[in-house]
Order: C-alpha cells, then structure tokens, then sequence
C-alpha cells in the first residue's frame, strides 16, 4: 500500500435536480456510509429543467442496482411504462414508424432475423419489420405486460422503460440518499474558491457559509458553474448538425388512458413530445427560432397538446454539444452542466446515470490521477457522441422538403462517424457493433427501415437457410405474436391493477 495516497473524505454535490440526486443515490449506495462523506448543496429559489420524463430500458438496471422496488417507485413518480418511441411525420408527412424496445420474436435456422426477412422481401414476401417485434404490436394495439411475466411467448421479447415526473424522482432519491447519510445544505453558491494548483478547493454560499471538499460534482444545469465558469472548460458546439436551440415544455392532463410509448411529432421547425404519466402528460416543441417565435411554438404544442394545461409553460433555450472535458481536475459534470442532447431518444438521464458509474469504476484519489480523468472522458465522450449520432440519423434520413428547415436538414452533411455506418448498413444491414454501444442492432434497423433506408442486398450467408419454408415461417411468427399481444391487458388496465399512483395535488378536490 502507498504510504502517500489520500483516500477522498469528502464529496461535494452542488446542484440537486436529476443529476444531483441520482449522483447522491449511487454514492451513498456503493459508499454504504463507510467511505467518503457526501453533502448536496441546492438552493430552492433555482428551478428544476423537467424535460427528462422519458427514459431508456438501462434506467430500469439503475433502480435494480440501488435496490428499490420498481413497482413502489413507479407509484411515486406518478410512472407509466414505455415499450418504445412512436415517430410520427419525421420520413414524410403522414407516415409513421416505431423504434421498439427489446428483439425480435424469432430465429430461424440460427441466423439473424433481419437479414432473413431482407431475403424473404427479396422474393417478394410482403410481412413488414416490426410485424416480428413484441413492443412495436403492444405499442400499435395500447397492450402491456412486464416481459418476464410473460415466458415462452414473443411477449418474453420485448423489453420497457418507464416515463416518470422528473421532480417526484428527484425527491423520491433525495430521500434514499439521505437516508443513508448524505447531507443536505440549503444555499445558493456565490463564488467558488481554487487552490494554486487550480483545484476546486470549496464552494462559498452568498451567506458566507464556505463548504469545503476533495471533490466536486458539477450539477449546475446550463450555468456549469464549477466545470465551466471556476475551470474554463469549453464546449463541443454540436448545433451545426442539430438545428434546434429552443424547447417550450409544458404538462396537460390526460384526456384518454396513457399509451405504453413516448411520442415524436415532427413538425415545421422541430418536433413535439408527448411523455404520457399515470394522470397528466408532459409534453413539448424542440425547435429552432431561426425558423419558429415563442409564441408561435407554443401555439402549435397547445393545438396538439389533447389536454388541459396544469402549469404555465417554460421556455428552455440550449446550445446542444458537451464539455471538452466532462471531468477536469476534482470536478465531475454531470446531466446539464456536462452537455445537452435533444431528449428525441430520451437518454438525457440514462447519461447522468451512466456519468455515474463510470466515475465509480475509475474512483479517484484526492490527487485525482490523470491516467483516470483521460479514461473516464474518452469512454464518456464516445458515448455521447454514439447519441449524437444516433439523433442526427433521424434528421439526415428524412425525405422531407415542405419548409426550410426540412430543406437545411437535408442538404447538412453528417458527421463522419455517422454517414460511414450508414454506408456501411446500405451494403448489406451490416451495423457497427462496439463492445459498449446503447443502440444495438433492432435499433438501427427499425429506425433505418422507418425512415426508408434498406439495405441494397442481404447477407450472403442467409443463402444457408432453405428458402422453401420460410415465408410459412414468417407467417406463424407474426401470428404468434399478434395471439399473444391480444391476451393481454391494456397499458391503463395495467397500471390500475399492478402500481396506481396517487392523485396528484392538482386533481386534489377544493
């Protein structure tokens, strides 16, 4: 053992909201109060950016890993469950498509599913993709079951995330964390004050109350008030590529039960979500005000809204891009204050979580070793990067050209890193595996086949398989997973049979 080093004593949180809770949860979980002291600083009079509702099945892994109960946190968070993202207009105006959760529903003769049905349309056959995907059926026709309740059917194939109000799950984790010893603080911070070598050394409250730690975690949102202002660490600016800037957010009541899907409108300048919680739904317009006012995005997310307002609606401006460093000396960036992608596929929190337990993995000393803080931003950058493309793919493969902002889309060139995997894809459905991507396979090939782009030939080691059986295959397959979807309970049955929320404040009577 190194007689020199210096464990961490103390970790400073500043910032609550989604990044500063989860950040709390997981150090004060793998901490088990027996390592560092942990102390969250937050002011009450900074608002909570609320646009993270939606999330990705790995949100799921992090609750499992923190050991709460699914069910008793979805009743908390007012949660619904989430099968996959319904992208409607974004191809062409009037058509739709589904980028589904989990994988297809069968093999056939040990090869892969999707490189057998490029041979089957090859010869004719007429089945479209997502007729062999369990999640995409469950989307169309408003079913839901957990997948593991459901063994030895196609159901057991699909997989689910869940929406969530943003600000319950960050109250809900304040509670976990604090319970098991993370502290506190009410303040808004003034300054920030470094020691010589430029290291955070505390953070100082403008009632002159000065909190000193080994390390920082930067959750300030846009003002990156410790990663940014204190550290000067630039910014990736990604906008080039991605064209919306502004974001009008708002929460309306649910006129019908809630789909087991987050839904993307493309629209004149952007597009609208709809993330549908148990009794209200948030929703909102990413645009670009090159192309569309204020005023004007929110009266086109009031005509699609399908509710009643609960709460006025908040302009969010933002550039999207990431720090050039997410971690830099003793200060760690997470969620806002480390970069921004549009929540188009929902992994705005799943990069706070993922922040997270990479930090654990290369868990510094105090003297913050170099060869660490190069690792964690290598690994993180790809994965937003890998987001960033996987974004920009739906923008770049649309065939829309009814308005300017459509027509700028369509004349930007990629990145390199994207427009080389989709070449890659067009020559036979190849994609580009890593060891640690989040979009795998049926991701690719849903949103590739939703927005028109096929391959040009299949593999040419599907030859191996006899074609003479295989459209009878195909046919049982989607049979199989229509029979099954139709057993099932609705997304609303299911919720008010298994994890009803309770009211909330504002369906209280008077």
């Amino acid at each position: 053992m190194d007689p020199s080093r210096r464990p961490l004593k103390k970790i400073c949180i500043v910032g609550g909201g989604s990044a500063g809770w989860i950040a709390a949860a997981a150090l004060s979980h793998q901490f088990r109060g027996r390592m560092a002291e942990i102390e969250l600083v937050e002011s009450d009079d900074i608002g909570i950016v609320g646009v993270g509702e939606s999330t990705i099945p790995p949100f799921l892994q992090m609750l499992a890993r923190l050991g709460i109960n699914e069910q008793d946190f979805l009743k908390e968070v007012q949660g619904s469950f989430k099968l996959g993202i319904l992208f409607k207009d974004w191809k062409l105006k009037g058509e739709d498509y589904i980028h589904p959760f989990g994988r297809f529903s069968e093999i056939i003769g040990g090869e892969d599913f999707y490189q057998v049905w490029l041979r089957a349309r090859a010869e004719g056959y007429g089945g479209e993709l997502q007729d062999f995907v369990p999640a995409s059926g469950m989307i169309r026709n408003d079913r839901f079951m957990l997948p593991f309740k459901a063994p030895r059917t196609p159901i057991a194939d699909a997989s689910y995330a869940v929406h969530i109000d943003a600000r319950k799950m960050a109250r809900y984790l304040r509670r976990f964390a604090e319970a098991r010893g993370v502290v506190r603080t009410e303040g808004m911070v003034d300054r920030v004050a470094q020691r010589p070598d430029g290291f955070v050394e505390a953070v100082v409250l403008k009632d002159g109350r000065r909190i000193e730690a080994d390390f920082f975690i930067d959750c300030t949102g846009f003002r990156a008030l410790l990663i940014s202002k204190t550290l000067g660490v630039g910014y990736h600016d990604w906008s080039p590529w991605l064209l919306c800037n502004r974001a009008v957010a708002l929460q309306v009541t649910n006129p019908t039960p809630p789909g087991p899907y987050t839904l993307a409108h493309a629209q004149d300048a952007g597009w609208c979500w709809r993330i549908p919680l148990q009794q209200r739904s948030g929703v909102g317009y990413v645009f670009c005000d090159r192309y569309c006012s204020d005023d004007e995005a929110l009266a086109t997310l009031l005509k699609q809204a399908d509710g009643e307002p609960v709460v006025d609606p908040w302009i969010i401006p933002f550039k999207t891009g990431m720090r050039e460093k997410l971690w830099d000396k003793n200060v760690l960036s997470l969620g806002l204050a480390g970069g921004f992608i549009e929540p188009l596929e929902s992994t705005a929190l799943h990069l706070i979580y993922r922040g997270m337990d990479l930090f654990l993995r290369f868990l510094p000393d105090a003297d913050c070793d170099p060869n660490l803080i190069t690792e964690y931003n290598r690994r993180m950058t790809e994965d937003y990067e890998e987001i960033r493309d996987f974004v920009i793919m739906h923008y770049a493969m649309t065939q829309r050209d009814d308005n300017a902002f459509w027509r700028e889309i369509r004349a930007m060139k990629m990145p390199e890193s994207l427009s080389s995997k989709i070449e890659l894809f067009k020559v036979n459905g190849t994609v580009r595996e890593g060891v640690d991507l989040m979009f795998r396979n049926l991701a690719w090939q849903s949103v590739l086949e939703g927005m028109g782009v096929r391959p040009r030939v299949y593999h040419p080691l599907t030859d191996r398989v006899p074609f003479e059986g295989v459209p009878h295959h195909l046919d049982q397959a989607a049979s199989a997973v229509v029979r099954a979807i139709q057993a099932l309970p609705t997304h609303g049955d299911f919720l008010r049979d298994h994890c009803t929320a309770p009211s909330p404040e504002w369906l209280a009577p008077v």
